[in-house]
């Protein structure tokens, strides 16, 4: 099934539920207002929802026509938000951009950070910022929600509490992340609120591209109108979602809603960094990936960093050809206050 929260102008909107073809929907407020309150009960609710989806694929019940941009995030707000680095490849690149080596660890234990989980933007509203010297950058990612996770989960466990799946834009300030890093003390400022795709999905809409801790589709990032990024979620994932979700429970537990990212989706082309859509690569799903390419190659980098007006356009389609968790589709706009 596919679940949306709808403005409905609270904090948390309410619950809906979306045909598979991103069409129409149906109020599933009365099950439960908030997809919050519903993943807190997901044990009862979640059979009431699923009856509910196919009600609505054979027209059995009340529909509406399903906008994206009347969408929240599926949770606007969340108890917890994590960001893992599965795609080393990327974290890679980004320490060479700021010429920080890697730890060779960084291979066989995963990186972590966690972001701020209380104001995420809606998957169509403009991304505000005060400055563009900030460097602004989108970081196209997957991401899980999952039930309670005990701490010390396995990774069975982990696996068993993924519970919905949906994409992210996770906003990097790349200006402001070498002197926050530089700290030793993690991101804060240099991480703003991220957005997530106008609906979240259980595993089983995504069939065979599921195969319980990848997802082996190709996300497709625009900017202003032309292909920027293409790579595939599924290849050169260093860790997979269940080993995310059993590093966070490492020391504690996850509280249900708790939303595990991927990093930044990054691919290799023939073992040594990605190449530009146009030159016959997946291209990247950052900036900053792009720009330390360009380095590599050229000595410096030349795409710049994204500025007021540019748009930002991240999608996942399925093997049809359908957009399987709606648009995330942004425009950076000044900050006024």
């Amino acid at each position: 099934m596919k679940l949306a929260t709808l403005k409905d102008g609270s904090r948390d909107g309410k619950l809906a539920v979306v045909s598979r073809d991103l069409t129409r929907y149906t109020d599933a407020s009365y099950l439960a207002h908030t997809l919050q309150a519903a993943l807190d009960d997901w044990a009862r609710i979640a059979p009431h929802l699923a009856t509910l989806s196919e009600s609505l694929e054979s027209g059995a019940v009340p529909s509406a026509r399903f906008h994206e941009h009347k969408a929240h995030s599926p949770l606007p707000r969340a108890y917890q938000w994590v960001d893992g680095s599965a795609y080393v490849n990327h974290v890679e690149l980004v320490r060479k951009a700021r010429n920080a080596e890697m730890p060779a660890s960084f291979w066989t234990d995963p990186l972590m950070y966690q972001g701020g989980s209380d104001s995420f933007i809606a998957p169509r509203d403009n991304i505000h910022m005060a400055d563009e010297a900030w460097g602004i950058d989108m970081e196209a990612e997957v991401a899980v929600i999952v039930d309670d996770v005990p701490m010390g989960a396995t990774i069975d466990e982990a696996r068993n509490a993924i519970r919905l799946i949906m994409l992210v834009n996770d906003v990097s300030l790349r200006g402001l992340i070498p002197a926050e890093l530089g700290k030793g003390f993690g991101f804060f400022q240099s991480k703003p609120s991220s957005a997530f795709s106008p609906v979240a999905v259980t595993p089983d809409e995504l069939g065979d591209a599921w195969d319980g801790g990848k997802l082996h589709l190709p996300l497709a990032v625009d900017l202003n109108g032309k292909p920027f990024g293409r790579a595939n979620a599924g290849v050169d994932m260093t860790f997979d979602f269940p080993t995310l979700i059993a590093h966070a429970a490492r020391t504690r537990p996850l509280a249900a809603g708790s939303i595990i990212g991927s990093g930044t989706v990054s691919n290799k082309l023939d073992g040594a960094a990605g190449k530009p859509i146009d030159a016959g690569g997946a291209g990247y799903s950052c900036i900053a990936e792009m720009r330390m390419v360009e380095t590599i190659e050229g000595g410096e980098a030349k795409t710049p960093f994204l500025r007021f007006g540019d748009t930002v356009r991240i999608e996942m389609k399925d093997a049809s050809g359908r957009s399987i968790f709606g648009a995330i589709e942004q425009t950076v706009e000044k900050n006024k206050s």
